[in-house]
């Protein structure tokens, strides 16, 4: 226990609208009850970024005795929000036509994009930031992709570019982008994935771009996890995409 700064939300004037949940990035609220609540102290890093979205000015920071905040608990608590939010039913018994005989997917062919497409007789010119490479879901890529290579890697929410078209303006020629949802992958799989990739591919550097709710900060801490098992160290950044669009200034990962 130490004297620390950490949230403290009066219950009184909490009207339980909840906007301060996707505002903490470390998924610490929750609304108990009809009123928004600390769910662990270990959970606050203290610095308020929740304060400023409370229409009620119920939150407030003050300094108390606490335990220290858990940067590792976190990490354990987005990623079972992350599983739990992404728990779905059975999937639907097969057809009968699949039933009849087996069928297979044909394999996944990769495509490095970079290189000038052979141009359309006729037709409109395209426009915008082409995409850079095939496929694109970090699921999908295998670690060894030759566009991975040395890649400025880029992880990406797949509900970021929709709030935010400029993201495409992002992309460069040595850009690799992998794309996936914290809310519905599999959380074991995204790190040892990704783990692999940045193992494999000696990349340059990797950024992390997810949306402002609390679900899809997972990523981060998902990333910081793959980083490490990797056993490589490279520039890390994060960029949070708000749901109308507005960016954060980029976030660089603590050494």
């Amino acid at each position: 226990m130490a004297v620390r700064e950490i949230v403290s939300i009066d219950a009184e004037k909490c009207n339980g609208c909840g906007d301060c949940i996707p505002a903490c990035a470390e998924g610490a609220i929750e609304v108990v009850d009809g009123t928004a609540a600390l769910l662990n102290d270990i959970l606050c890093d203290g610095l308020g970024a929740c304060l400023g979205v409370c229409p009620e000015d119920a939150i407030t920071i003050m300094t108390r005795q606490a335990p220290a905040f858990d940067e590792e608990a976190v990490r354990v608590h987005l990623a079972k929000q992350w599983t739990e939010s992404a728990a779905a039913p059975p999937a639907p018994p097969p057809s009968p036509a699949a039933a009849n005989g087996p069928s297979s997917s044909p394999p996944i062919r990769l495509s490095d994009m970079r290189a000038p497409a052979p141009q359309m007789a006729q037709g409109p010119a395209t426009t915008g930031t082409p995409l850079p490479h095939w496929p694109i879901k970090l699921e999908l890529i295998p670690p060894d992709a030759p566009f991975l290579r040395g890649a400025d890697l880029m992880l990406v929410a797949d509900c970021a570019p929709f709030a935010r078209a400029e993201l495409r303006e992002e992309f460069t020629s040595e850009t690799a982008v992998m794309i996936g949802c914290p809310k519905s992958d599999d959380y074991e799989s995204a790190v040892a994935r990704l783990s692999e990739i940045l193992r494999r591919c000696d990349a340059r550097s990797l950024t992390v771009v997810h949306m402002e709710v609390p679900c899809c900060s997972g990523y981060w801490y998902m990333s910081q996890q793959a980083m490490e098992a990797s056993g490589k160290s490279l520039p890390l950044r994060k960029m949070v995409v708000g749901v109308r669009g507005d960016v954060s200034s980029p976030v660089e990962a603590s050494a």
